[in-house]
């Protein structure tokens, strides 16, 4: 059975976290350019901080693995633990925060080498009828929502050292 695709998916993975991208950012880079100080500040009230997207993205990395695993959704977008509070997060602490989310990671890779290509294109069962999907569509997503949520990220980061200086 091919893997090609599977493959692929699984590069762009782990591209996302610490490769040398086009866009010359990732997720290890740019949380290192952050303190434990200031991950649960939003620089202005309308916008995430850093932890909370860094918990948003665990929450749907989760999500998606389990959906991969064939069960029914268990994610909304209007759930609490879709957008943690940062007087939340704070319990969880930052240090296991970050833990949370290379581990959430690690575990859709782990998950997908065990699969061949034509995994991918199996349908998932408990897609809404008026949204079929297979299961290539819901890594797509994931991935594109990564990226979407670095770029906010670096955003987040770029507006909380200017309030800081």
């Amino acid at each position: 059975m091919s893997t090609i695709l599977i493959k692929d998916i699984i590069q762009q993975l782990k591209d996302v976290e610490h490769a040398d991208l086009w866009i010359d950012e990732n997720f290890e880079k740019k949380l290192a350019t952050v303190t434990e100080s200031s991950v649960y500040e939003r620089p202005i009230p309308e916008m995430h901080s850093v932890a909370e997207l860094m918990s948003h993205l665990i929450e749907w990395r989760k999500e998606v693995l389990s959906r991969l695993k064939g069960n029914p959704r268990g994610l909304e977008m209007n759930e609490a633990r879709n957008w943690r509070t940062n007087d939340e997060l704070k319990t969880t602490g930052w240090k296991k925060l970050l833990e949370d989310f290379w581990d959430s990671q690690r575990h859709v890779i782990h998950f997908l080498n065990r699969k061949d290509d034509s995994f991918l294109e199996q349908p998932y069962k408990h897609a809404n009828p008026d949204f079929p999907h297979n299961l290539k569509y819901l890594l797509t997503g994931l991935i594109h929502h990564d990226f979407y949520h670095l770029g906010q990220l670096g955003i987040t980061i770029k507006f909380l050292k200017l309030k800081n200086t």
